[in-house]
């Protein structure tokens, strides 16, 4: 049940586009073996659905802001509020470790996401740790794998100027974070 939901918020997403709709395809129409490889993998997270999908978007949205990619901020803000996120929880993100927006999980979860963002990866062990008190391996495996795909996804959304489509329009949208110095 929960895969119909979410196919259901990510055609929803996608319907609100109102802009630069063929950014991403039209870079990926160029190499149809990865656009394939693409979509396979965007699929088999989408029906991968042990973790509750609210844990999935908040660490996807944390990659994207620590990334600065403003496509996957568009629609992972627009995805955030369709799983259940509040605008308080999306406007706190850059600073959620002192925030009452979130849960001591939902914290574990973002700290998770930017120890993996990280280059090189850091603080790994006593997250993951942390993290296997409150979510079996399978859900970890799981929450480990949208992470990556995140930064995967940003990272090249980033290298071919992947422009936002106005998903979250009219909505809280989360902001891309400076990095500290």
């Amino acid at each position: 049940m929960r895969a119909l939901t979410r196919i259901r918020h990510y055609a929803s997403a996608f319907r609100q586009a109102k802009r630069n709709r063929s950014d991403l395809p039209g870079w990926l129409a160029r190499r149809p073996l990865i656009g394939f490889a693409v979509a396979v993998y965007e699929t088999m997270l989408l029906l991968s659905n042990r973790l509750d999908p609210k844990l999935k978007e908040l660490a996807e949205l944390k990659v994207a802001g620590l990334i600065n990619c403003e496509f996957c901020l568009d629609i992972g803000s627009a995805l955030a509020h369709s799983a259940g996120l509040s605008e308080k929880q999306l406007i706190d993100l850059p600073r959620y470790r002192t925030s009452a927006a979130y849960t001591d999980l939902e914290k574990l979860v973002i700290s998770f996401a930017e120890a993996m963002t990280a280059t090189p990866a850091i603080d790994l062990e006593n997250v993951r740790t942390e993290l296997l008190t409150h979510l079996s391996k399978a859900q970890l495996a799981e929450l480990a794998a949208a992470i990556a795909w995140e930064n995967q996804r940003a990272r090249i959304n980033q290298g071919l100027g992947v422009r936002p489509t106005g998903m979250a329009e009219g909505g809280v949208c989360a902001l891309p974070e400076r990095p500290t110095q």
